[in-house]
């Protein structure tokens, strides 16, 4: 890249940086410092602005570079993840919107241990909810550090690896000083920029084929390498049985995973009420579901204009297919209005990046402070405010997620929110249906719920060609690789539901049933919700 390329980005990243280090002063200055301003906002957003924060939650670097990094070199199985990250939403809608805002406080362990034994239940969710954050923010460094290797060139892995580091450093900021308020906002105007940026390069794509979409695909089928292949099911996960469950696999992580998300579970409290809620999440469909369409667009324009062997070139996985979309419609390397256009897009994506780290970090820190310290300390021992310890937990959860998001920089971005999706749907979700619907459920088929799909999924992921055994695998020279499936959830999520259930059967205390009918009022109704 010309120096103009990274003379134009690095003003723009700067002065992104500079807006909401600004917004994130501004609003420390004017917070009451309570738990509930910092984990919540106060809930005194509306059902549009916490709508537009949701989607900006939501449209992370997986979806802006990864999504269409696997349409540009995969074509028809590329589009599974838009697909899933859309379907999605309807299970959150139905199922958790409402109930979770009305039954909860702060975290998804609020839910769980309104009708259980608490330090079991918040210790389990709470482990699991830190689990699932962390590897959704490996993603997002990975997503940085590429999108700063193609900007400086693809030489400098020194700068790779030291914007992985700044990230999680800005991320800390962003909470430890502003908490829920300010990652909010930060969320709204990263939504518009990257809803501005998505919609510009959509234009400029279907102008580029006089708005001929049959042509767009003929082209991107040509240039990929692998003829009408290319738009035909199983390029990616058609070659064998094994490849076809993982397909299956994915799938069902993809769909069942955001309503298990703690990132986007705690932004319902963020509202004053359940139907606020449900208006929010009526207001994150609409921007996202019209975002992933244009992620197909954004695909196939980059193996049609760019080409699927150029955007390998430059990144293995796909994840800098975008970027260079925008070099070559804005007039191709060392033009003007290429070097413009990438630079906004490369800001844009930067901005997403920033914007997705800094909510997932408050939801694990609310994790870690709200539910795992406040079940584990001792009631003799010095009591920090929980504000105080998800300050440190910031910190410490952002150290973790800079040292994967350097150990797993070649991976594909979408594929590892993939992961983080499993995880979710896996241990989070069922222990919530069940909290939510299920009469007879116990504290110990809530505890062996989450621990049933949190242990086999990480376990899984652990042991297959995502780790070891193959080229790509995070340790390519090892090999101890049991389990064929690059996505566990095909196994892990039925025994998720699988443990809740034993658990519940098996248990020596009978289900409180008073507890369980408060619960159902209170979800239902929103008497009694905070």
């Amino acid at each position: 890249m010309t120096d103009d390329h990274q003379t134009l980005a690095l003003l723009l990243f700067c002065a992104f940086v500079a807006a909401t280090l600004a917004i994130t002063t501004w609003v420390s200055r004017n917070r009451r410092g309570s738990a509930e301003e910092f984990y919540a906002g106060g809930r005194l957003f509306s059902p549009m602005e916490n709508g537009f924060a949701i989607a900006g939650d939501y449209m992370s670097a997986a979806s802006f570079l990864g999504i269409s990094g696997l349409i540009a070199l995969y074509g028809y199985d590329g589009m599974l993840y838009s697909v899933g990250f859309l379907v999605a939403w309807l299970v959150v809608l139905l199922l958790v919107a409402e109930l979770v805002r009305n039954c909860g406080r702060f975290t998804l362990a609020d839910v769980v241990a309104a009708r259980m034994r608490e330090r079991p239940v918040r210790i389990a969710v709470g482990t699991s909810s830190v689990t699932v954050s962390v590897l959704y923010l490996v993603a997002q460094m990975v997503g940085a550090g590429s999108l700063v290797a193609l900007l400086l060139g693809g030489s400098s892995e020194a700068a790779r690896s030291w914007t992985v580091i700044g990230v999680g450093a800005l991320m800390v900021i962003y909470v430890s000083l502003g908490g829920m308020r300010a990652t909010t906002w930060i969320q709204i105007v990263k939504a518009v920029l990257l809803m501005a940026g998505t919609v510009a390069l959509t234009v400029l794509v279907l102008v580029r084929f006089h708005g001929d979409f049959n042509q767009l695909l003929l082209s991107a089928a040509e240039r990929s390498g692998h003829g009408t292949d290319f738009l035909s099911p199983g390029l990616r996960y058609g070659g064998d049985w094994t490849a076809r469950f993982d397909f299956i696999s994915l799938g069902l992580a993809l769909v069942l995973g955001t309503a298990g998300l703690p990132h986007i579970l705690s932004r319902f409290y963020t509202v004053p009420t359940a139907r606020a809620a449900r208006r929010s999440v009526v207001w994150s469909i609409g921007l996202i579901g019209s975002f992933y369409l244009m992620t197909i667009v954004l695909g196939f324009g980059a193996a049609a204009v760019v080409g699927t062997d150029e955007v390998r070139a430059s990144n293995a996985a796909g994840n800098t297919a975008v970027p260079l979309l925008a070099l070559d419609l804005g007039g191709g390397a060392g033009s003007t209005g290429g070097t413009v256009l990438f630079a906004i897009v490369a800001a844009v994506a930067f901005a997403t990046i920033l914007a997705v780290v800094a909510g997932i970090t408050l939801a694990s820190s609310a994790s870690v402070a709200h539910d795992l310290y406040a079940s584990l300390r001792r009631r003799h021992a010095k009591q920090y405010s929980e504000v105080a310890v998800a300050r440190f937990a910031a910190a410490g959860i952002g150290a973790v997620a800079i040292g994967l998001g350097l150990l797993a920089r070649d991976l594909n971005v979408a594929f590892l929110v993939g992961l983080a999706f499993a995880v979710a749907a896996s241990a989070n979700l069922p222990v919530l249906l069940y909290s939510l619907f299920w009469r007879n459920f116990t504290t110990r088929g809530a505890v062996w719920s989450v621990y049933g799909g949190l242990i086999p999924a990480v376990l899984l992921v652990l042991l297959s060609p995502v780790v070891s055994g193959s080229p790509e695998a995070l340790f390519p020279g090892a090999d101890f690789q049991l389990f064929p499936l690059q996505n566990p959830g095909l196994v892990s999520i039925p025994l998720g539901f699988l443990a809740g259930w034993a658990g519940t059967v098996l248990s020596p205390e009978p289900p409180d049933e008073a507890r369980h009918a408060e619960t159902e009022v209170r979800s239902l109704t929103g008497a009694g919700a905070v």
